[in-house]
C-alpha cells in the first residue's frame, strides 16, 4: 500500500512544475523595488547586458538545436508566412483600431488615457516578439524553427512598416495632433535596431547553426543531456525584469487613472486570449471547411501541422518590446518624455502578460498536441488490425479473387 507524500514535498513539486509563474512575480517584485538597477540605463546596463545577452542566448541555443534543413524549409514556407504575418500587421491593428474607436464614442469624458489609447494603436503595429515566441513553441512541442522563420521576416520588415502603419491609423481627432505630428529621426532608430537583430540574433543563430553542421551528434547529446534549451526561459524571466524595471522607474503607471489600468490589464489578457484562438482556427480550420473552399487542386484554407499551428498561435498575437520601445521613443523623439512614457504602457504590459498567459497555453499544447498524437496511433493500430484481419480472412475470398487476377492478366481483346 503506497502511502502519500509529505505535505512540504507536494509544495516543493508544486513550485518546480510552475517555477516559471513564480520567476515571473518575483522579476516584477525586484522590478517595484529596485527599478534602477534593470531600467534602460540603470545599473547594469540591461539595454546592452540582457536585451543583447540574454537574446543572443535564446538565438545561439536555437541555432544549435534546430537543423539546418528545417530551418531553409521553413523560411521558404508562403503560407505560414502568409498567416503570422497577415494577423501581426493588419488583423491585429484593425481589431485594436475598431476597439479604440468604440472607447472614444462611448468616453466622452476621457476616463481612459487618450495616451495608453495611441500606445495600443502602436503596440497593433509592431512586430512579433524576438525572443519568447521562440522559447515558447519550443517548450510547447511545436516547431521552432518555423518560430524562428516568422521572427526574423518580422522583424526585418517591423521598422519600416510600423512608424507609417501607425500614423496612419491614429484617429482624426485633436486629442491625437501630438502623436500624429511626429517627425523624430528614425536613422539613429534604425541603426540601432539592425544593430540589435545582428549581434543579437543573426550572429548567434549563425554560430549556433555552424557548430551543429560540423558536431550534429555531439551538439545534440550536449543539449538533451545537459538541459540546455531550459536556459531560454530564465532569460526570458530576465527580460520581463527588464520591462518591469522601466516601466515602474519612469512612474507612468502610478499617474494613470484607476479605470486605465484596470482596462489595461483585463484588456491584454482578453486580447491575447482572443488573437491565440484566431490563430489557432486560422491554421487549423475544419477538415469539412478545408475541402469546400478549394478552387481547383488549390486549397483556400489547409490544416498546418500540429507543430507549426503551434508557432503560428505564439508567433500572431505576439509583440516586441525590444522593437517597440526605440521605435516609440525615436518616432516621437519631440514629445514629452512623461507622455511618451505613458504611451510606452500598453507595449510594456501587452508584452509582459502575453508571457504570463502563453506560460498557459505551453500547457494547452502540450495536451492537444499529445492528444493527436495519441489518436493517431490508435488510428493505425486499427488500420494494422483490419489489414491483418484480411489476410486472414476465410479460404472462399481468396478463391473469389482468383477470377480478377486472371483477368487481370488476361492479354487485352
Amino acid at each position: 500500500m503506497s502511502t502519500s507524500q509529505p505535505k512540504w514535498k507536494r509544495i516543493v513539486l508544486l513550485i518546480l512544475h510552475q517555477w516559471l509563474i513564480f520567476g515571473i512575480g518575483l522579476a516584477c517584485l525586484l522590478a517595484y523595488l529596485f527599478p534602477n538597477v534593470a531600467k534602460h540605463g540603470g545599473v547594469i546596463r540591461s539595454e546592452y547586458s540582457i536585451l543583447y545577452g540574454a537574446v543572443a542566448i535564446v538565438f545561439l541555443i536555437s541555432g544549435l538545436s534546430i537543423p539546418q534543413d528545417k530551418l531553409v524549409r521553413q523560411l521558404f514556407n508562403w503560407r505560414l508566412h502568409f498567416l503570422v504575418q497577415v494577423t501581426s500587421f493588419l488583423f491585429i491593428p484593425a481589431l485594436v483600431l475598431a476597439v479604440v474607436h468604440a472607447i472614444l464614442a462611448g468616453d466622452k469624458d476621457g476616463r481612459i488615457d487618450r495616451a495608453v489609447l495611441a500606445g495600443y494603436i502602436f503596440t497593433a503595429c509592431i512586430p512579433t516578439t524576438i525572443a519568447s515566441n521562440v522559447v515558447m513553441t519550443r517548450s510547447a512541442g511545436g516547431d521552432d524553427a518555423a518560430a524562428l522563420a516568422e521572427v526574423l521576416i518580422a522583424n526585418i520588415l517591423g521598422p519600416f512598416v510600423t512608424a507609417g502603419w501607425t500614423v496612419t491609423l491614429l484617429p482624426a481627432s485633436e486629442e491625437f495632433e501630438v502623436w500624429r505630428d511626429q517627425d523624430g529621426d528614425l536613422t539613429s532608430m534604425y541603426r540601432e535596431v539592425f544593430k540589435q537583430l545582428g549581434l543579437a540574433v543573426l550572429i548567434p543563430l549563425a554560430v549556433g547553426q555552424v557548430v551543429r553542421f560540423f558536431w550534429p551528434e555531439r551538439t545534440a547529446h550536449v543539449i538533451q543531456k545537459y538541459k540546455i534549451a531550459k536556459t531560454g526561459t530564465v532569460c526570458l524571466l530576465l527580460m520581463i525584469w527588464v520591462t518591469f524595471s522601466s516601466c515602474f522607474a519612469t512612474g507612468a503607471l502610478e499617474d494613470l487613472s484607476t479605470e486605465t489600468v484596470v482596462f489595461v490589464v483585463l484588456f491584454n489578457i482578453a486580447l491575447y486570449v482572443f488573437l491565440t484562438a484566431v490563430c489557432f482556427s486560422l491554421s487549423r480550420p475544419p477538415q469539412s471547411l478545408c475541402t469546400r473552399t478549394k478552387i481547383g487542386r488549390w486549397h483556400i484554407l489547409k490544416q498546418t501541422p500540429p507543430e507549426e499551428a503551434i508557432a503560428v498561435c505564439f508567433c500572431g498575437p505576439a509583440k516586441s518590446t525590444a522593437l517597440g520601445i526605440p521605435l516609440l521613443y525615436a518616432m516621437w523623439s519631440p514629445v514629452d518624455l512623461f507622455l511618451k512614457a505613458k504611451t510606452s504602457v500598453p507595449v510594456l504590459l501587452y508584452t509582459t502578460e502575453q508571457l504570463f498567459v502563453a506560460h498557459f497555453f505551453v500547457h494547452a499544447f502540450q495536451w492537444w498536441k499529445l492528444r493527436l498524437e495519441r489518436l493517431r496511433s490508435s488510428e493505425c493500430e486499427e488500420a494494422a488490425d483490419d489489414r491483418e484481419a484480411e489476410l486472414e480472412g476465410p479460404p472462399s475470398a481468396c478463391v473469389l479473387e482468383v477470377p480478377n487476377q486472371e483477368e487481370k492478366h488476361a492479354p487485352a481483346s
